[in-house]
């Protein structure tokens, strides 16, 4: 069905979607990781001491565990700096204090400091503190070597690996915040189905049992005194069944059109059964299918609501095309006290019509009109390619 199958496609689209923020993650693991597996090579080339090497491996396994499963989910929230200022003191004991220890081959540390600071800290306080990490960094290098190529070296270096950690873990937080759009994008279009679905239904249904109920209790009471005229009607009645069958099966595929020319001889039909006296005028040429179906369905939905809400004994209906439009309105004589305040938003059908027709660009209007009758209009633009986008795949019922 229509809406089961959307549903398959978005969960799919949600899977796909999904592997974004692990590949994400797998990236930054990945990439942090390298750069402190680089800080230890480098600590192996300057000491074998195996107690030295082991505190530089706990250091650095602190560090990345703060880095990866700290500060990228910690946005700059106000109620969250005490904790983040608390997390980040201590990633500055990590950094820097190992830097008399271990001298230069500790100088790539500092770098995922100042990318910490950039994605937690407020802006200007978190630029500043960037800044001074990096200043900081020329100064301990001038103190280890002295060297202007070496201190340009881990100048550039403290300053790039700065911005590297914090692109990649925006990048990671942004893929995520992706993601979830994509998600709640198909869990909306799942939903839009659904209400299509129960639209087109009730629109299609709602004529048919009406239709079904008049003509079962014509029948019943026509049996006995009108054997004939009683099988004619469950004859109709059975067509109008296996119909509605059918067009259930259709709208559970997408969209179906509606013929105006079938459907004004079958509200005939059904009105002369209710023993409703209608007066109907017809005038108009070739329709776009859109509006042929829009205004069968006002038809369909009108008569609808004049068999279930109403006792109404006369009815005018009038189909006409003129000054580039199609005007269909019906007018009954049955309105009582819950439909004198009734308007193109009330109750679920007029709503669904309502959403039709202004989705061609025309505009409807229902409600009584002073004289003890209850009218529904409706006017269709027959241009539609102008303003009116491609139809989606709905059902019109």
């Amino acid at each position: 069905m229509g809406a089961a199958a959307a549903g398959h496609e978005d969960d799919g689209l949600c899977a796909t979607v999904g592997m974004a923020p692990r590949f994400a993650r797998t990236i930054i693991v990945v990439v942090f990781g390298g750069f402190f597996l680089i800080a230890q090579i480098h600590v192996l080339m300057r000491t074998l001491n195996p107690l030295l090497i082991a505190v530089s491996c706990m250091l650095m396994g602190a560090l990345l565990l703060i880095q990866l499963w700290y500060f990228p989910s910690r946005p700059r929230a106000p109620e969250r700096r005490r904790g983040v200022y608390l997390v980040l003191g201590l990633q500055v004991c990590l950094v820097y204090p190992p830097l008399l220890v271990f001298g230069q081959a500790w100088v790539g540390m500092p770098g995922f400091l100042a990318g910490s600071a950039l994605l937690v800290l407020p802006q200007k306080a978190a630029w500043a503190a960037y800044a001074a990490i990096v200043a900081s960094m020329a100064v301990a290098q001038a103190h280890f070597s002295g060297d202007y190529v070496d201190i340009a070296y881990t100048t550039v270096s403290t300053l790039i690996t700065g911005l590297i950690v914090y692109g990649l873990s925006r990048l990671q937080e942004l893929v995520r915040q992706l993601h979830d759009a994509q998600r709640q994008l198909a869990e909306t279009a799942v939903t839009r189905e659904r209400l299509r679905f129960a639209r087109d239904l009730h629109d299609l249904l709602g004529y048919s049992l009406s239709s079904i109920t008049l003509r079962t209790e014509l029948a019943h009471k026509l049996v006995l005194r009108q054997p004939q005229r009683a099988r004619d009607e469950l004859e109709e009645t059975l067509r109008t069944s296996r119909q509605a069958l059918a067009d259930v099966r259709t709208v559970a595929h997408g969209y179906r059109e509606l013929s105006l020319d079938q459907e004004c001889r079958s509200v005939r039909s059904v009105l002369v059964a209710a023993e409703v006296e209608l007066r109907m005028r017809t005038d108009y040429g070739d329709l776009p299918a859109r509006v042929s179906t829009v205004a069968a369905t006002v038809l369909r939905e009108g008569v609808t609501n004049l068999l279930r809400h109403s006792k109404a004994e006369n009815c005018e209906i009038t189909v006409v095309e003129e000054d580039g439009e199609v005007a269909v309105e019906i007018v009954n004589d049955g309105i009582d006290g819950t439909l004198r305040q009734s308007g193109p938003r009330s109750g679920s059908g007029l709503h669904n019509l309502s959403e039709r027709v202004q989705a061609l660009g025309g505009l409807l209007t229902a409600g009584a009109d002073g004289e003890g009758r209850f009218r529904l209009g409706v006017r269709l633009p027959l241009r539609q390619e102008e303003h009116i986008a491609p139809p989606e795949h709905s059902a019109a019922a």
